[in-house]
């Protein structure tokens, strides 16, 4: 490796880990990295296929392959020299254990010890390996390999649900679990699309159509219009939806599916917020009496749906204070 000029031979020198994030394109690495590569006296790195290496070599930076013991690390910094290890996996937790260890020791006059994030997760890198996880259970496991759209749509409703009960209860653990399980419900089913011989597309495809939407239902942030309320908000949304799905009818994109209450209270919306004047059907039984409370409840801003789970919910607390 040879004497370093300038350096203090008594120094014990320096030792700079060097993390990256595979979520990141190879080679994209920051300024401080680049000037730790470019300036240490030898870059090592035990990996010999990680993907940093091609582009470390073609920017003109000799990186050794070799794994060397802490011990060997330290020795390798005798006389004021900087060595620079590529890590990989999970940032050589064996190697700066094995430091650990040397320095506890007391033996030995311990190199200085950096650790230098060359590359950074974005917020939301981890969807990629999402994407990723599901393109090898998509590709591997015998039962998801089989599944279809129509085959997941029941996991997504009661999905749904789940998520909507840990948000009533309160359960934040839950809370982020259910959304994990929605997530995966929406990768599911674009991984399945990528298959369709005919119209085929991605989750990219998914959340581009999405970020598409939402810029242009929100012209107040991205746009020339302003809204200070949220009532001004909704009126430029129902205003951008309207001339986007140009409906005949205000009752056009309710699905008739959902809960009898959340879809009374949807058509009350939608004849409230268009300003018409719909009287509600005269009818015997008890579902015309649920039908005007799902109204009335809408008219005075409450969720139908969501009032009759938290009775349901203390229905339930009085059947089990009972039971106990």
């Amino acid at each position: 490796m040879g004497y370093v000029r300038g350096v203090n031979a008594s120094s014990p020198g320096r030792i700079v880990l060097l993390t990256t994030s595979h979520r990141v394109a190879p080679g994209l690495l920051s300024w401080p990295a680049w000037q730790a590569l470019h300036g240490a006296d030898r870059v090592l790195c035990a990996d010999g296929a990680h993907p940093q290496l091609p582009y470390l070599r073609e920017a003109g930076v000799k990186v050794d392959e070799a794994e060397p013991t802490a011990e060997e690390l330290v020795d390798a910094c005798t006389g004021g020299r900087t060595v620079t290890v590529v890590a990989t996996g999970e940032g050589e937790p064996q190697l700066t254990d094995g430091l650990a260890r040397l320095a506890g020791s007391g033996r030995v006059q311990m190199p200085d010890l950096e650790l230098l994030p060359a590359s950074y997760d974005l917020p939301g890198a981890r969807l990629l390996d999402l994407v990723q996880v599901m393109d090898r259970i998509r590709a591997e496991c015998p039962w998801s390999s089989q599944q279809t759209h129509k085959g997941l749509a029941k996991y997504g409703i009661e999905e749904a649900y789940e998520l909507v009960e840990a948000i009533e209860e309160g359960d934040r653990h839950e809370l982020r679990e259910e959304l994990g399980d929605v997530l995966l419900q929406v990768v599911f089913h674009a991984r399945i699309a990528e298959e369709d011989p005919e119209e085929p597309f991605s989750v990219d495809d998914v959340a581009g159509t999405i970020v598409t939407k939402l810029i242009h239902r929100h012209p107040h942030v991205f746009g020339d219009e302003t809204a200070a309320t949220p009532e001004e908000v909704k009126a430029h949304w129902l205003r951008t939806k309207a001339v986007e799905k140009q409906r005949t009818s205000v009752t056009e994109g309710i699905p008739l599916g959902q809960p009898g209450l959340a879809l009374a209270a949807k058509l009350a919306s939608r004849v409230r917020t268009a300003g018409l004047e719909v009287p509600i059907p005269q009818g015997e039984g008890i579902g015309y009496e649920l039908l005007a409370m799902a109204v009335r409840a809408e008219a005075e801003g409450v969720d139908p749906e969501a009032a009759l789970r938290a009775a349901a919910r203390a229905y339930r607390d009085a059947i089990r204070a009972t039971e106990g």
